[in-house]
């Protein structure tokens, strides 16, 4: 029987740290210039160290050497379309690829397959959703090829993953269970670039698909239908045509998939690597979608009870998203509706708590301003949240307290409550 692996974000070192830390058995990263979110922080200089000791805590314990747990996994995104010059810049930079600790690389180019064969002889080959991968056949294909795993393009349900896996089962198979989806086909989309001069396929999308747009309708000649046009805000004039048929949509903004409460169905289906989406992602979404969905693959593993997790899995509305649906797994109907408006949560991170200093103080890393008293929420891996009000804000230099607090602003944090380096803070937003 295939191991469960649940596969978060990392856009950058600390939130590969906050991906491990509440629950992921692996993290996918992204190196500058080479993956489909160059937006993301990435990987590049020195942080491969930083990577290295991140692995080595969780990795070289007791209980990882001997057997008795699984060890954590980092696999690298290099899923963009390569043009020539991006495979020569790939390959000057080879040497400093080898310095991360990578046990797979996920691809959708062909182009790249026979150089990271030669140089990373050691990590497996994961093939990008990308690459659109929806029959049995090109699952042959591609495993011909050297790739080991398959991530399913988007638009295959449940139905087609179990065909496939049947047809190919020594392939593993890894599917999207949470994030934000693209209204384009497999994510390849050309309206970035055409608009904005920024190909999604490079990496650089400047999500169109999220904009505002006016839909214009005007009769054709001697026909009853309507010939129908999109015009965006910040272009007046520029009319975009919109071509309506059957197993495809207008240009608009795709709800996010949320497939927590489909775990045992993505599983029945063949599926042993859920993905999460979201390197751009914030820390705050990591840590708590991560954390969710550990409770639920731990539910459906039998380790603990459905009523523990749920708590847990409620905390996933309680992170910035937009309508959730799921996806083409089962219908593709819900896959074509819509939605509209940005995403939004009730919370902001505030900061993160880091290691401690003395008797009920800690390092306080701020990422929003808080002032002094306000009711603020601490969560932890398994601690879903406590309030406290009770906190003291000091300056680490003189220990005087402070009325306010924020980013770039050293901190101390004194509080009664149970709490641990690595908790996140986060506080109501005032309406």
């Amino acid at each position: 029987m295939e191991t469960l692996e649940l596969l978060s974000p990392a856009g950058n070192v600390e939130k590969l740290y906050y991906a491990y830390l509440y629950g992921a058995d692996a993290a996918y990263i992204g190196l500058k210039k080479f993956s489909l979110r160059v937006k993301a922080d990435n990987f590049y200089d020195e942080e491969y160290k930083k990577v290295c000791n991140i692995l080595d805590t969780y990795n070289k314990t007791p209980e990882v050497l001997s057997g008795r747990k699984q060890a954590k996994k980092l696999y690298c995104a290099l899923n963009i379309s390569f043009h020539q010059k991006d495979i020569d810049n790939f390959v000057s930079d080879i040497e400093y690829f080898k310095k991360y600790p990578i046990d797979a690389f996920i691809v959708q180019d062909l182009g790249i397959v026979k150089i990271l064969q030669k140089h990373f002889p050691g990590a497996a080959l994961h093939l990008s959703t990308q690459a659109n991968c929806i029959n049995g056949e090109a699952a042959k294909m591609y495993r011909d090829m050297g790739f080991s795993r398959i991530v399913t393009g988007r638009e295959a349900s449940l139905e087609e993953i179990k065909i496939i896996k049947d047809k190919v089962p020594e392939m593993e198979i890894e599917a999207f269970a949470h994030g934000a989806m693209c209204i384009a086909y497999s994510g390849r989309c050309l309206m970035s670039a055409y608009m904005a001069g920024r190909s999604g396929n490079s990496g650089e999308c400047a999500h169109s698909c999220r904009w505002d747009w006016r839909l214009y309708g005007e009769k054709k000649e001697s026909r009853e239908e309507r010939e129908l046009f999109l015009e965006e805000k910040e272009r007046p004039g520029e009319l975009f045509p919109v071509y309506e048929g059957d197993g495809f949509t207008s240009i608009l903004s795709s709800k996010d998939l949320s497939m927590i409460d489909h775990l045992k169905e993505m599983k029945d289906a063949g599926v042993t690597s859920f993905k999460i989406e979201g390197r751009m992602k914030s820390l705050y979404y990591t840590a708590l979608i991560t954390r969710a969905y550990r409770k639920g693959l731990d539910v459906l593993e039998g380790k603990i009870q459905e009523e523990k997790a749920a708590p847990f899995i409620n905390e996933i509305e309680k992170v910035s998203h937009r309508e959730f649906t799921t996806g083409f797994y089962f219908s593709r109907e819900d896959a074509d509706k819509t939605t509209k408006g940005e995403t939004s949560s009730e919370y902001s991170l505030v900061g993160t708590i880091g290691e401690k200093t003395g008797e009920n103080l800690f390092k306080f890393n701020s990422m929003n301003k808080i002032d002094a008293g306000t009711p603020i929420e601490y969560i932890g891996p398994d601690l879903l949240f406590t309030e406290d009000r009770d906190y003291k804000l000091l300056n680490p230099d003189t220990m005087e307290e402070r009325d306010w607090v924020c980013h770039g602003h050293p901190c101390l944090i004194k509080t009664g409550k149970e709490i641990r380096e690595g908790f996140i803070v986060r506080a109501r937003l005032k309406k």
